[in-house]
C-alpha cells in the first residue's frame, strides 16, 4: 500500500477515524492502531506479518528477561536476543548473496543450497527499531513495555516499511493517555504531507523517468553530459524519493498524535562527510552511532583503530542497504572519506598549534574555501551514489569510466537541469525563510489551509505521471 494513492487515502481515513473517537481510551486506541498497522504491512503479503509478530513476541520476551536478570545472564540473553534478530534479517535479505558470493569463489564446489528467499518490505526497519528497544532496556536507559505497546511500537503503520527508525524511549513514552489526547498539530502536518507528495511524486519520478533510468541502462552508449546528468540526477532522485517518503510519514505520525525524529537537514548543503551523515538519514546514522560505532570502540583507543571503526561501521551500513558488493564498496567510500577527513583534520589542527601555540582558525571558512568544500562533498558523494544505484560492479564501471572517457556533448534534458538546479537551490536557501513560511500557514484559517492543500495536491496530480513507482528504501 503506497502513500500516493486513493487505497491508501481511504484506509487513512477509517484509521483517523477511529484514532479521532478512540484517543481517549488507550487501551481501545492500541488495539485499533495495531490491527490497522497489520493490516496495512500485510497488505503487500500477508504471510509476512507471521514475522514481525514473531520479532515482537522475541524482543517482548527479551527486554523483560534481560530487566529480571543479572550478572553474565543478562549478557547471555542479549546475546541470544540480538542473535534470533540477526538471523531473521540475515536468512531473508542476505542468504542468496551469501550463496552466490559463495559460488563465485568455490564454484560447484559449493555444500550450501541456493534458497530463492523473498525480501519481507521493511525488514531492516523494524529488526533495528527491536534491536534498540532491547539494547536501550540492557543498558538501563529504558524499562520493558507491555506487548501491546511493543507491538505498536514495531508495527505502527507510519514508518513501518522505510522509516524513520524512531527508538522505542522516543515512541513509548508518546504512548501514554495525555500524549494520545493531546493537540494534533494539523498545519504542520499537512505541510510535510504536500512537501512529501511533491518530492516524491512529481521530483523523483520525473528524474528517474527521464535521465536516471535511461542511461543507467546503457553507460556505455551515453555522453559524458548524459551521465553527469544521470549522476547528479540520481543524486537528487533519491533524496527526493526517500526524504518525500519520510516527509509523510512524519505528518501521518504527527495527524495521530506522534511527534517522530527529523531523517533529513538539507544534506546537499553539507561540507564535509561527516556533516553529510548529519543530515542525511539521521535516524540510520545515529542508530549505526549508537549501537555499533561506540560498541567497537569509537575513538577511545586511538587513532588506528578509531579509522578501523569508522570503515567498519560505514561498510556495515552499505551492507544494511542491500545485499551486493555495491553496496558494501558504496559503505567503504564513505567510511574511507570519514577517516580521511578526521585524519586531515587532526593534522591541520596540529600544525597550526605547533606553528603559533594553539589552535587557529581554519582558512576554510573563508566564503571561497567554503564553495570549494562543498563541490568536493557533493561530487564524492554523487560518484558514491553511482555504485549505489549501478545492478552491478560492471554496470558502475562504465558508467563512471564514462565520465572520462566517453563522448563530451550529448542531447541536454534541460527541464531535467532545471529540476537538479532547483532542488540543490532549496538545499542551499536559507531555512528561515521556509520556516516563516509554515508558520504563515500555521496561523491562516483552517478552511484557507484546507482549500490551499487541495490545491496543491491537485497540482502534484497534475504533474506527476499515471500511477506510482514503489518506494527506492522500500528494497532495504
Amino acid at each position: 500500500m503506497l502513500f500516493p494513492t486513493f487505497t491508501f487515502a481511504v484506509f487513512f481515513a477509517l484509521v483517523y477515524a477511529g484514532h479521532v473517537a478512540l484517543r481517549g481510551r488507550p487501551g481501545w486506541w492500541k488495539a485499533s492502531m495495531l490491527v490497522a498497522s497489520y493490516v496495512f504491512y500485510g497488505w503487500w503479503d500477508w504471510r509476512f506479518l507471521g514475522l514481525i509478530i514473531g520479532s515482537t513476541l522475541v524482543n517482548w520476551w527479551g527486554a523483560r528477561t534481560l530487566h529480571r536478570r543479572s550478572g553474565r545472564r543478562r549478557k547471555v540473553v542479549l546475546r541470544l536476543v540480538v542473535a534470533a534478530n540477526l538471523a531473521l534479517l540475515g536468512f531473508f535479505k542476505y542468504w542468496g548473496f551469501f550463496v552466490e558470493s559463495l559460488d563465485q569463489a568455490f564454484g560447484t564446489n559449493n555444500p550450501i543450497p541456493f534458497i530463492d528467499v523473498i525480501l519481507p518490505v521493511g525488514i531492516s526497519f523494524y529488526t533495528f527499531q527491536a534491536l534498540s528497544y532491547v539494547i536501550d532496556v540492557h543498558r538501563k536507559d529504558l524499562k520493558p513495555a507491555s506487548l501491546g505497546d511493543v507491538a505498536v511500537y514495531l508495527a505502527f503503520f507510519p514508518q513501518l516499511v522505510a522509516g524513520p527508525i524512531v527508538r522505542a524511549k522516543e515512541f513509548l513514552p508518546q504512548l501514554g493517555q495525555g500524549r494520545l489526547q493531546g493537540s494534533v498539530m494539523a498545519s504542520e502536518a499537512a505541510w510535510l504531507i504536500g512537501r512529501g507528495l511533491f518530492k516524491k511524486v512529481v521530483v523523483s519520478t520525473y528524474l528517474a523517468d527521464s535521465v536516471v533510468d535511461p542511461v543507467f541502462a546503457a553507460p556505455s552508449a551515453a555522453s559524458r553530459l548524459e551521465l553527469l546528468q544521470a549522476m547528479y540526477g540520481y543524486a537528487i532522485q533519491i533524496y527526493a524519493d526517500f526524504s518525500g517518503y519520510t516527509d509523510i510519514a512524519i505528518g501521518i505520525a504527527l495527524l495521530l498524535g506522534f511527534r517522530f525524529p527529523e531523517n533529513f537537514n538539507n544534506p546537499y548543503r553539507a561540507l564535509s562527510i561527516r556533516d553529510f551523515w548529519r543530515r542525511w538519514h539521521i535516524t540510520l546514522s545515529t542508530w549505526l552511532r549508537d549501537y555499533l560505532y561506540i560498541s567497537l570502540g569509537g575513538s577511545r583507543r586511538g587513532s588506528i583503530l578509531t579509522y578501523r571503526n569508522l570503515l567498519i561501521t560505514m561498510v556495515l551500513g552499505g551492507l544494511w542497504h542491500g545485499a551486493a558488493w555495491t553496496f558494501i564498496a558504496w559503505g567503504a567510500i564513505h567510511g574511507g572519506a570519514l577517516a580521511v577527513e578526521r585524519l586531515t583534520a587532526g593534522r591541520r589542527i596540529r600544525s597550526g598549534a605547533e606553528a603559533n601555540g594553539g589552535p587557529t582558525p581554519d582558512s576554510q571558512n573563508s566564503r571561497f574555501g567554503t564553495i570549494i568544500r562543498w563541490f568536493i562533498t557533493f561530487n564524492i558523494v554523487s560518484v558514491a551514489w553511482v555504485l549505489f544505484r549501478a545492478e552491478t560492479f560492471e554496470q558502475a564501471a562504465d558508467f563512471l569510466t564514462g565520465l572520462l572517457t566517453a563522448p563530451l556533448l550529448g542531447p541536454v534534458n534541460w527541464v531535467a537541469v532545471l529540476v537538479i538546479v532547483g532542488a540543490l537551490a532549496f538545499q542551499l536557501a536559507p531555512t528561515k525563510a521556509f520556516a516563516q513560511a509554515r508558520d504563515r500557514l500555521s496561523d491562516t484559517n483552517p478552511l484557507v489551509q484546507g482549500a490551499l492543500l487541495g490545491v496543491w495536491i491537485s497540482l502534484v496530480v497534475a504533474l506527476g505521471p499515471e500511477g506510482v513507482a514503489p518506494f527506492i528504501y522500500f528494497q532495504f
